[in-house]
């Protein structure tokens, strides 16, 4: 520890050091910490100007309280808190001004942090109140079931961070991290439990709502039967994702398929759909989003039939997801986590020598090196690959449409591709608790027995298996609900927030114009009901 790390330390635990310093010295200097709130507090008094007009006319609305952690949700949740007032809701945004969810940081550090947040969301006043989760000084007793929710919550942000499953509590720091998450967590808990007893908002706005503090406020909230909204976004512009009571990184589609999916698809729907699915097999761009779902464009199932030498035995298809993302943490049903079962599944395989496997290790792998990679556990679970076991890394130039095509049978966790695989009529065996799994067109077992019992009742006799024509129209019918009704019209995604804030500026997203395009959201964000105007 440095000299200058001590000497934060030391200040820190004495009274007034920080607020003495901050008022005298570091207030209006340049901010080297990655908790950086300047832009927000220059922008504030400008987009609070605009948004007091409308209030003025605007119908009394819902308490909304709002809870973000992490500088970029603060910087978001702001002008988000400041739309909701000006549709006349009364607003408390509720902060946890951390930057390093991982890291310990000296308490004269986080003390500052407090001022700096209180500064930079001043200008909200009085449209907004603000307050920090940090002031508070929380005694409560945590009930058993939210101590059980720490417990989970807190081994979950460990595998997030880590981007792997197997942690360690022999492990010195694998257990300091879960031990610094265990405090983070309860503290949160505690103060959130106390918080919501005695303000009683009509809902609780919050972003992810299951990992790290957000996800530890959102169980508070329900287990005190508050209502909670929760959101995130995908990789399309002008969109978000938002689930009520309920995390949205649980996918819970129930309420859409129950609304939509009886619904005829007219031919322009399944023309959208097709034109989606044309634009990731040849790994371009789609729609308004910069993502490519593919780095290497479809070659033909022949082609790449000759590029792993795959002969004329049935192929079943593994496709992986990346590991310690949230969109797999919690979702396991037989298996205690992903890796498991890729390892069992594997040497399951290694034994069946009349089909050919190919395992797809996720493209995004490629974007986060420091996760491990699903081919690694597969060669751990298999040090000498038998010849008739394909694996596909992220980087190899392999796109997973031809895959899919090839495919004969296809397995999944959670992953996107096991719908896909479905809309080609193929059988697919849902092994993760994914947002399609149990809604026809897949075969869901429960347990490692049932698992292995239907994968040896599809293998002795795959063509049964094929998907008949209802189930593939119904694969596709879901697959266009969740792409293009389940997200919504929204001005500003998190990572872009300040590019798109130039495009949608608060007075535009308070006009007739934006909210016709967005008003409905704002709503559901607030946990009115879902509606489908101006939908087939």
């Amino acid at each position: 520890m440095s000299n200058k790390t001590t000497l934060r330390e030391l200040m820190g635990d004495l009274p007034f050091t920080a607020e003495i310093d901050w008022m005298l010295r570091s207030r209006n200097r340049p901010r080297k910490d990655h908790f950086n709130l300047d832009r927000l507090q220059n922008s504030l008094p400008v987009a609070r100007a605009v948004v007091e007009p409308f209030t003025k006319n605007a119908k009394r609305g819902k308490k909304v309280l709002f809870f973000a952690t992490l500088h970029y949700w603060i910087e978001q949740s702001a002008y988000l808190g400041l739309t909701l007032a000006g549709l006349g809701h009364k607003v408390t945004l509720l902060t946890l001004p951390y930057s390093e969810w991982h890291k310990q940081k000296d308490n004269f550090t986080q003390r500052q942090r407090i001022l700096h947040t209180r500064d930079a969301l001043s200008a909200l006043s009085p449209l907004i109140e603000h307050a920090s989760l940090l002031d508070l000084k929380p005694d409560s007793a945590l009930p058993n079931i939210l101590q059980a929710d720490v417990k989970e919550i807190s081994l979950w942000d460990v595998q997030y961070t880590l981007m792997r499953e197997e942690v360690d509590m022999n492990n010195a720091g694998d257990r300091a991290l879960y031990d610094l998450r265990i405090q983070r967590n309860t503290f949160a808990a505690k103060a959130a439990f106390e918080y919501l007893q005695s303000n009683k908002p009509d809902v609780v706005l919050i972003p992810n709502g299951l990992i790290l503090e957000m996800g530890i406020f959102f169980r508070v909230a329900r287990y005190l039967n508050i209502d909670a909204v929760t959101y995130e976004f995908n990789d399309q512009r002008e969109q978000i994702w938002l689930a009520q009571n309920s995390s949205i990184m649980k996918q819970d589609t129930d309420y859409i398929v129950n609304a939509r999916c009886h619904l005829p698809m007219t031919e322009a729907m399944f023309e959208r759909l097709a034109d989606l699915e044309n634009a990731r097999r040849g790994a371009r761009v789609w729609g308004k989003s910069k993502r490519l779902w593919q780095y290497v464009s479809s070659q033909g199932a022949q082609e790449t039939r000759k590029l792993l030498n795959l002969d004329d035995r049935p192929v079943v298809m593994l496709a992986a997801n990346v590991l310690g993302d949230s969109l797999t943490l919690g979702r396991d049903i037989f298996a205690s986590s992903m890796t498991e079962w890729i390892t069992k599944t594997v040497q399951y395989f290694a034994k069946w020598t009349d089909v050919q496997m190919v395992i797809r290790v996720h493209p995004g792998e490629r974007l986060v090196p420091q996760a491990k990679s699903m081919g690694t556990v597969v060669r751990e679970a298999l040090p000498e690959l038998p010849n008739h076991i394909h694996v596909i890394g992220a980087l190899d130039k392999i796109n997973t449409y031809d895959l899919i095509e090839i495919a004969d049978v296809g397995l999944a966790y959670t992953t996107t591709v096991g719908l896909e695989t479905a809309m080609n009529g193929r059988p697919v065996i849902s092994c993760g608790e994914t947002h399609y799994r149990g809604r026809g067109f897949t075969l869901d077992p429960n347990t490692w027995d049932e698992y292995y019992a239907t994968l040896e009742k599809v293998l002795a006799d795959i063509p049964a298996h094929q998907l008949d024509e209802k189930q593939t129209e119904f694969a596709w019918n879901y697959a266009y609900r969740f792409f293009f009704e389940y997200p919504r019209p929204f001005p500003w995604r998190l990572m872009n927030f300040w590019d798109d804030l130039e495009i949608w500026p608060l007075e535009r997203v308070l006009s007739e114009e934006g909210l016709a395009q967005f008003k409905d959201t704002f709503d559901f964000l607030v946990n009115e009901p879902f509606t489908w105007k101006n939908k087939l």
